[in-house]
């Protein structure tokens, strides 16, 4: 390998590293399962993965989730 081809190697893997850190940074990614599924890896041991359908609705839920939570806010755990 060239000292050329070197520094292009050198300059494609810094930049991948840092695509990686930034990523890992936030804790979470998304990926499409191989069933068409949406994933979303790093909230606990398995990845949380939904149809899009099913996405839409939790979604659309957000305000009524965050509601709940503050109403039962005493009897909700907290993981760290």
């Amino acid at each position: 390998m060239s000292d050329e081809e070197m520094k292009k190697e050198l300059e494609l893997l810094r930049a991948e590293n840092a695509a990686l850190k930034k990523t890992s940074a936030k804790g979470l990614s998304l990926k499409v399962s191989e069933k068409g599924g949406l994933s979303i890896y790093g909230l606990g041991r398995f990845p949380v993965t939904l149809y899009k359908e099913q996405w839409k609705k939790l979604l659309d839920m957000s305000d009524d989730i965050r509601a709940f939570m503050q109403a039962n806010d005493a009897q909700l755990k907290t993981k760290e």
